[in-house]
């Protein structure tokens, strides 16, 4: 990044108590090239005035609303407001201020997925395009220097014509909803359909393993066969969900999300297998991954080694042995779009080799969510994805 200072963020959302800002706010800081200057914190104003305080910001730069924010920030000389901002908030309200601040002429950082339907994300990706500002989503299992490893491995060709993809992303925190002390309402607005979409477990993490595995392998979705399950009682939204995948040009796929896998914690894995070799990668052991082929010893790749790609190379921070995981990862997406809105904000070009999930991602994971709810909605075995 060649700017001659830290680029400025804003924030919305993330407030006292939310887990997600929390690690936007360490993984944007951790390379020392953004800072937090601004926010609205809260759509209560004294709760985003108290979070303000919490992080040490200028008074006068904390705002009760991102309205209010826009109007203000907008007002203020170039040398002064913010570059982008960073969008925590939860998936309803995405959408509308996104394309406040895009309209504004800001750069946007948001967390996935990108809204409440594919609708909404089409019409969030013409804003994008009309703004011509930088839009990043924070598909933050793509920053893992051992998922850009394997990726690379596949566009090399090491793995041959793949054939068959394995992802599963299993969880069991929902089952607390079923403790007698909890009763069977679990307080999350996930589990609302007005506030989270047409689906819960999929929409939230069905998302990652979607989106992980055609980051990884390059494969685009055909048709899918699905099937949603609600076992928590008293839920209107999936809380487990199977699908098959046809992806385009052969390959065949099983997805798998689940957030009532007893005893599970974050168990997204993928398995990718080709005609000349296979690849694995478990995200709680992700500075680790598997290489296998048939009749030969298994090989493991390790972060930090020499002898990796210099896409996994640059997203790497630690010599080996010395473990990096969740927040870097996180880090390492805020690090590919900073390079991108540094560009913008310095009225350059912007280049081909970007690295970070942006918009189009979030219009994929939105078709991927409808098709799969349709799918386990119907009676036809295979639903069509739709064209994008």
């Amino acid at each position: 990044m060649a700017l001659n200072r830290k680029l400025r963020m804003g924030m919305v959302g993330g407030g006292r108590g939310a887990f997600i800002g929390g690690v936007h706010r360490m993984a944007a800081s951790l390379d020392g090239r953004i800072e937090l200057v601004a926010g609205c914190f809260s759509n209560d104003p004294e709760k985003s005035r108290l979070s303000g305080r919490d992080l040490f910001l200028d008074p006068n730069r904390v705002y009760g609303s991102y309205q209010e924010m826009v109007q203000r920030e907008a007002a203020l000389p170039r040398d002064r407001r913010i570059d982008f901002v960073s969008i925590v908030t939860r998936n309803d309200t995405h959408v509308a201020i996104a394309s406040a601040f895009l309209a504004a002429g800001f750069n946007v950082v948001c967390d996935k997925p990108l809204g409440q339907s594919l609708a909404q994300g089409l019409k969030l990706r013409q804003a994008v395009r009309r703004s011509g500002k930088v839009f990043a989503l924070t598909h933050n299992y793509t920053g893992y220097p051992m998922v850009k490893e394997a990726r690379e491995m596949v566009r090399a060709g090491k793995l041959g014509t793949i054939l068959k993809v394995v992802v599963e992303y299993p969880q069991g925190h929902a089952l607390r909803a079923l403790d007698s002390k909890a009763g069977s309402r679990i307080s999350n607005w996930r589990t609302d359909p007005a506030v989270s979409g047409p689906s819960n477990c999929m929409a939230d993490i069905g998302t990652h393993a979607e989106n992980l595995a055609r980051y990884i392998t390059g494969l685009e979705i055909e048709e899918v066969c699905a099937e949603l399950s609600t076992l928590i009682p008293g839920r209107t939204l999936d809380d487990d969900g199977n699908v098959l995948v046809r992806y385009k040009g052969g390959a065949r796929g099983i997805l798998y999300a689940s957030q009532i896998s007893n005893g599970e914690e974050n168990g997204l894995t993928i398995r990718a297998y080709g005609t000349k070799s296979s690849l694995e990668w478990h995200q709680e052991h992700p500075n680790e991954l598997l290489v296998k082929q048939v009749d030969k010893p298994q090989v493991i790749y390790r972060r930090g080694n020499s002898g990796l790609s210099r896409a996994a190379q640059a997203n790497t921070r630690l010599p080996g042995g010395h473990p990096e995981a969740f927040i870097e990862a996180f880090a390492n997406v805020y690090l590919g779009a900073a390079e991108a809105i540094a560009d913008e904000v310095a009225g350059r070009k912007p280049k081909d080799s970007y690295d970070f999930p942006t918009v189009d991602d979030g219009v994929t994971g939105m078709a991927f969510v409808e098709t799969v709810v349709r799918s386990s909605k119907s009676r036809a075995k295979w639903t069509t994805f739709p064209k994008l």
